[in-house]
Protein backbone atom coordinates (compact mmCIF):
# COMPACT_ATOMS: atom_id res chain seq x y z
CA UNK A 1 0.00 0.00 0.00
CA UNK A 2 1.12 3.41 -0.70
CA UNK A 3 -0.32 5.13 2.42
CA UNK A 4 -2.04 8.41 2.81
CA UNK A 5 -2.08 11.20 -0.61
CA UNK A 6 -0.23 13.32 2.02
CA UNK A 7 2.65 10.48 1.85
CA UNK A 8 3.24 12.12 -1.34
CA UNK A 9 4.24 15.73 0.54
CA UNK A 10 5.70 14.59 4.06
CA UNK A 11 8.92 12.80 5.01
CA UNK A 12 8.11 9.94 6.87
CA UNK A 13 8.27 6.05 7.15
CA UNK A 14 6.76 5.79 4.03
CA UNK A 15 8.56 8.00 1.98
CA UNK A 16 11.82 6.73 3.15
CA UNK A 17 11.44 3.42 2.36
CA UNK A 18 10.28 4.31 -1.34
CA UNK A 19 13.51 6.37 -1.45
CA UNK A 20 15.54 2.91 -0.06
CA UNK A 21 13.89 1.09 -3.06
CA UNK A 22 16.21 3.10 -5.41
CA UNK A 23 19.18 2.60 -3.72
CA UNK A 24 19.88 -1.07 -4.20
CA UNK A 25 18.32 -1.31 -7.75
CA UNK A 26 19.42 -0.01 -11.10
CA UNK A 27 17.44 2.94 -12.59
CA UNK A 28 14.92 1.32 -14.87
CA UNK A 29 14.11 2.18 -18.41
CA UNK A 30 10.81 2.70 -17.37
CA UNK A 31 8.22 2.13 -14.38
CA UNK A 32 4.91 0.09 -15.08
CA UNK A 33 2.68 0.98 -11.93
CA UNK A 34 -0.92 -0.86 -11.56
CA UNK A 35 -2.82 1.08 -9.38
CA UNK A 36 -5.63 0.70 -7.44
CA UNK A 37 -7.08 4.17 -8.17
CA UNK A 38 -7.68 3.25 -11.61
CA UNK A 39 -10.50 0.83 -11.56
CA UNK A 40 -12.01 0.09 -15.11
CA UNK A 41 -14.01 -2.31 -17.26
CA UNK A 42 -11.79 -4.25 -19.01
CA UNK A 43 -7.32 -3.73 -18.74
CA UNK A 44 -6.31 -0.03 -20.12
CA UNK A 45 -2.64 0.85 -20.27
CA UNK A 46 -1.94 4.41 -20.50
CA UNK A 47 -0.48 5.05 -23.78
CA UNK A 48 0.11 8.70 -24.08
CA UNK A 49 3.52 10.67 -24.39
CA UNK A 50 3.06 13.32 -21.57
CA UNK A 51 0.18 12.04 -19.00
CA UNK A 52 -1.29 14.29 -16.70
CA UNK A 53 -1.00 14.11 -13.28
CA UNK A 54 -4.32 13.28 -11.53
CA UNK A 55 -5.36 14.58 -8.03
CA UNK A 56 -7.85 11.96 -6.89
CA UNK A 57 -8.76 12.43 -3.75
CA UNK A 58 -10.45 15.49 -1.78
CA UNK A 59 -10.61 16.91 1.62
CA UNK A 60 -6.64 17.38 2.11
CA UNK A 61 -4.46 20.55 2.17
CA UNK A 62 -4.00 22.47 -1.26
CA UNK A 63 -0.30 21.81 -1.03
CA UNK A 64 -1.30 18.65 -2.46
CA UNK A 65 -3.21 19.07 -5.18
CA UNK A 66 -0.38 21.90 -6.56
CA UNK A 67 2.00 18.87 -6.98
CA UNK A 68 2.62 17.31 -10.65
CA UNK A 69 4.22 15.12 -11.23
CA UNK A 70 6.05 15.55 -15.24
CA UNK A 71 6.96 12.38 -16.19
CA UNK A 72 6.88 11.41 -19.61
CA UNK A 73 4.84 7.78 -21.18
CA UNK A 74 5.66 5.53 -23.41
CA UNK A 75 3.54 4.34 -26.25
CA UNK A 76 5.74 2.56 -27.40
CA UNK A 77 5.55 0.14 -23.74
CA UNK A 78 2.14 0.42 -23.94
CA UNK A 79 1.68 -1.30 -27.37
CA UNK A 80 4.33 -3.86 -25.75
CA UNK A 81 1.87 -4.66 -22.62
CA UNK A 82 -0.96 -5.09 -24.77
CA UNK A 83 0.76 -7.28 -26.95
CA UNK A 84 2.09 -9.44 -23.95
CA UNK A 85 -1.54 -10.15 -22.30
CA UNK A 86 -3.53 -10.45 -25.46
CA UNK A 87 -3.04 -14.28 -24.58
CA UNK A 88 -5.28 -13.75 -21.52
CA UNK A 89 -7.21 -10.45 -21.74
CA UNK A 90 -8.12 -7.90 -23.74
CA UNK A 91 -6.18 -4.58 -23.22
CA UNK A 92 -7.28 -1.05 -24.51
CA UNK A 93 -4.88 1.77 -24.45
CA UNK A 94 -6.15 4.63 -23.05
CA UNK A 95 -5.07 8.45 -24.01
CA UNK A 96 -7.29 10.07 -21.34
CA UNK A 97 -6.85 8.80 -17.65
CA UNK A 98 -3.05 10.06 -16.65
CA UNK A 99 -0.70 9.27 -13.59
CA UNK A 100 -2.92 8.96 -10.46
CA UNK A 101 -2.03 9.50 -6.79
CA UNK A 102 -1.39 5.70 -6.52
CA UNK A 103 1.54 6.14 -8.92
CA UNK A 104 2.70 9.57 -8.38
CA UNK A 105 2.74 10.20 -4.98
CA UNK A 106 5.47 6.93 -5.02
CA UNK A 107 7.07 7.96 -7.46
CA UNK A 108 7.95 10.97 -7.09
CA UNK A 109 9.89 9.97 -3.79
CA UNK A 110 11.91 7.56 -5.96
CA UNK A 111 12.48 9.53 -8.84
CA UNK A 112 11.80 12.77 -7.90
CA UNK A 113 13.13 14.51 -11.24
CA UNK A 114 10.70 12.39 -12.71
CA UNK A 115 13.28 11.18 -15.81
CA UNK A 116 11.76 7.58 -15.77
CA UNK A 117 8.76 7.27 -18.18
CA UNK A 118 5.85 5.93 -16.53
CA UNK A 119 2.82 3.46 -17.82
CA UNK A 120 0.22 2.96 -15.65
CA UNK A 121 -2.63 -0.48 -15.99
CA UNK A 122 -5.85 -0.38 -14.56
CA UNK A 123 -8.06 -2.94 -12.17
CA UNK A 124 -10.47 -4.82 -14.03
CA UNK A 125 -13.55 -4.83 -12.18
CA UNK A 126 -14.88 -8.08 -14.12
CA UNK A 127 -11.18 -10.03 -13.61
CA UNK A 128 -10.82 -12.00 -10.39
CA UNK A 129 -7.80 -12.00 -7.57
CA UNK A 130 -6.20 -15.26 -9.46
CA UNK A 131 -6.78 -13.14 -12.75
CA UNK A 132 -4.98 -10.44 -11.64
CA UNK A 133 -2.57 -12.25 -10.51
CA UNK A 134 -1.57 -14.29 -13.55
CA UNK A 135 -2.12 -10.90 -15.45
CA UNK A 136 1.20 -9.67 -12.93
CA UNK A 137 2.98 -12.60 -13.79
CA UNK A 138 2.75 -12.46 -17.62
CA UNK A 139 4.52 -8.83 -16.66
CA UNK A 140 7.52 -9.88 -14.87
CA UNK A 141 9.37 -10.80 -18.18
CA UNK A 142 9.48 -6.89 -18.41
CA UNK A 143 12.45 -7.20 -15.90
CA UNK A 144 14.63 -8.76 -18.35
CA UNK A 145 14.22 -4.88 -20.10
CA UNK A 146 14.95 -3.15 -17.18
CA UNK A 147 11.41 -1.53 -16.40
CA UNK A 148 10.66 -1.32 -13.01
CA UNK A 149 6.85 -2.87 -11.79
CA UNK A 150 4.92 -1.29 -8.84
CA UNK A 151 2.26 -2.76 -7.55
CA UNK A 152 0.14 0.62 -5.59
CA UNK A 153 -2.47 0.11 -2.72
CA UNK A 154 -4.62 -2.11 -1.33
CA UNK A 155 -7.32 -5.02 -1.66
CA UNK A 156 -9.30 -2.93 0.50
CA UNK A 157 -8.98 0.84 -0.80
CA UNK A 158 -11.53 2.77 0.96
CA UNK A 159 -10.90 5.58 3.38
CA UNK A 160 -14.48 6.45 3.99
CA UNK A 161 -15.25 2.71 5.30
CA UNK A 162 -11.97 3.21 8.18
CA UNK A 163 -13.54 3.26 11.48
CA UNK A 164 -10.45 5.24 12.92
CA UNK A 165 -11.69 4.11 16.52
CA UNK A 166 -11.26 0.71 16.10
CA UNK A 167 -8.35 0.82 13.81
CA UNK A 168 -6.09 -0.14 16.67
CA UNK A 169 -7.96 -3.55 17.61
CA UNK A 170 -5.70 -7.14 16.56
CA UNK A 171 -8.88 -8.22 14.11
CA UNK A 172 -10.02 -4.98 12.69
CA UNK A 173 -12.26 -5.33 9.31
CA UNK A 174 -15.25 -5.30 7.86
CA UNK A 175 -16.43 -9.21 7.05
CA UNK A 176 -16.90 -8.46 3.72
CA UNK A 177 -13.09 -6.85 3.84
CA UNK A 178 -11.92 -10.13 5.31
CA UNK A 179 -13.32 -12.20 3.03
CA UNK A 180 -11.29 -11.34 0.25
Amino acid sequence: GHGSPMNAIEDNEFTKNFKNVIKNIPKPEAIVCISAHWVTEGTRVTAMENPKTIHDFYGFPGELYGIEYPAVGSPKLAEEIKDLLSDTTSVLLDNNWGLDHGTWSVVRHMYPDASVPVVQISLDFNKSHKEHFDLAKNLTILREEGILIIGSGDIVHNLREIDFKNIETHNYGYDWAKKV
